[in-house]
């Protein structure tokens, strides 16, 4: 289980080389990112490189997957994210699934999203890519958002039936949606493809709030999880500060 840093976040407002530079020289080899199509790719791929890193995950081009209307534009965007995937040596997609639609049943947006995500399977086999399905929180972030809770999630990855299709478990907007993390975690383990991890309420670094990160680490590493977990927390330090001292924390729980 290793620890990967969100650029968007940690390092929100700095530069490709300053953000990169200072994960390295704060202890970690893997990073993420959100969107791609904003990025100097050639410039990311070279540092990347130099710098000895690799990346966990990054978002997908992203239409809605509620919405049958908008498959064929979800998938060509998924397309050239595999694309993208490939010249950066990256073997996992982020991906939400868009917001409710108004008149449209729960069951037919559901469905809509099922068939979608089989709709990719053969896109993501043929290039070794795992899609992650996350659910975010509506009371604090994401309002009108499709999936919150994490069953429905589960059910949803169950329904599509690949292993290149799993659940990003977001450990800070299900606490938000519905808590009760460890035993979610350990008994859906084998559906999670990535973690992500923040403070919660804020949203900053992971010892400022109420959850107690060294146990659900003990309970996700328990539970057989070998992927990453990244950090995706707006600092309220310094980001290399915070890294350290979440190095000094949960650095013994990590690999």
């Amino acid at each position: 289980m290793r620890l990967s840093i969100c650029l968007d976040a940690v390092y929100r407002g700095y530069n490709l080389e300053e953000a990169l530079t200072s994960i390295k020289q704060s202890g970690f080899d893997t990073f993420e990112f959100w969107s791609w199509w904003d990025k100097d790719l050639n410039l990311l791929s070279e540092l990347k490189n130099t710098l000895g890193l690799t990346i966990s995950c990054f978002c997908t081009k992203s239409e809605s997957l509620v919405d049958e209307s908008k498959r064929e534009e979800y998938i060509e965007g998924l397309r050239e994210s595999i694309a993208v995937a490939g010249q950066l040596g990256c073997s996992k997609l982020i991906t939400q699934v868009g917001s409710e639609l108004e008149g449209v049943s729960r069951e037919r947006q559901s469905q809509s999203l099922i068939d979608g995500l089989k709709a990719c399977v053969p896109l993501l086999s043929e290039a070794g890519i795992t899609l992650l399905v996350e659910p975010l929180n509506l009371k604090v972030d994401h309002a009108g958002y499709f999936l919150a809770r994490s069953d429905e999630a589960f059910a949803i990855i169950d329904a599509v039936g690949s292993r290149h299709v799993q659940v990003l478990f977001d450990i800070y907007h299900q606490q938000v949606t519905e808590g009760d993390l460890i035993r979610t975690i350990t008994a859906n383990a084998g559906s999670i493809g990535h973690f992500h991890a923040a403070g919660h309420p804020g949203r900053h670094e992971l010892d400022t709030g109420e959850i107690r990160y060294e146990a659900v680490f003990a309970a996700i590493s328990a539970s057989g999880y070998d992927g990453d977990v990244g950090l995706e927390y707006f600092p309220l330090e310094a980001p290399a500060a915070g890294l350290q001292s979440i190095l000094n924390q949960y650095g013994s729980i990590m690999k």
